[in-house]
């Protein structure tokens, strides 16, 4: 079953249908979510909501972006939201250098207090970065060793993925692999082994040809795997296997 590690169901994109759709999902083959936060907000509304669908489950982090939210009492409050059910991973958590929504010394602040939490609790790490290939790396050397987790939406080169997976890191694979400006991906899944892949669909963003532009959702993830076959020169189906066997065992469902 198709194991899909990084969707935003919570989005105001899903108001209209979310129950319907999620309810849809077991016959897409589709087995289990997690949902992650991003916000503030998020971090108390996803562990709640993921609580309606056996397959789900969530994640706790703040965004690179959103870090303006955050200070002492904040962090403790957002803290509290791990003892409840469900609650597997830390995330989304690192740096975005491309929207500059907060100060880039805020933004490390942060994102080394949130590894530090993912260190203290046992649980695994789900780390964005964007246009902050060196700092996320001096960052992940520094702090993150010893974690488990994905370099989420993964867009920097092959040597990096390799750097990633040497310590211990999955790549997370969407629909980007199906684009056809997806080179640099492509190459990274071509470098590295299926057993340090993870398929995301970071919806309802990123939706893959044949539906690039319009509202993703993990029914659509299948065409990521097809596409990393055809780079690995495997079957979907075996695509689908590995990568849901390599998820279980990252956030620790296996």
């Amino acid at each position: 079953m198709i194991f899909d590690t990084h969707a935003h169901y919570d989005s105001s994109q899903f108001d209209e249908d979310r129950e319907e759709l999620l309810a849809s999902m077991p016959e897409q083959g589709v087995g289990t979510i997690v949902n992650v936060g991003a916000s503030y907000r998020s971090c108390f509304t996803v562990p709640e909501m993921v609580q309606k669908y056996p397959f789900m489950y969530a994640a706790v982090g703040v965004h690179p972006d959103e870090v303006g939210a955050l200070n002492e009492e904040t962090f403790a409050k957002m803290k509290e939201q791990f003892q409840k059910d469900k609650v597997i991973a830390v995330g989304e958590i690192g740096l975005d250098y491309y929207w500059d929504n907060e100060s880039h010394d805020l933004q490390k602040k942060w994102f080394i207090r949130q590894l530090a939490l993912a260190k203290e609790l046992s649980l695994p790490v789900l780390i964005h970065s964007r246009e902050a290939a060196a700092d996320t790396m001096e960052i992940m050397q520094e702090y993150g060793r010893g974690l488990q987790g994905v370099i989420h939406c993964f867009s920097y080169s092959k040597e990096m993925a390799k750097e990633y997976v040497k310590m211990g890191y999955y790549i997370g694979v969407g629909g980007v692999v199906t684009f056809k400006n997806g080179r640099k991906l492509k190459e990274v899944v071509a470098e590295i082994p299926l057993t340090s892949i993870v398929l995301e669909t970071d919806c309802p963003y990123l939706a893959p040809v044949p539906f690039r532009g319009k509202r993703n959702h993990s029914g659509y993830i299948r065409y990521a795997a097809e596409g990393i076959a055809e780079i690995k020169g495997v079957s979907a189906k075996e695509v689908i296997r590995q990568t849901e066997e390599n998820a279980k065992k990252m956030y620790g469902l296996a």
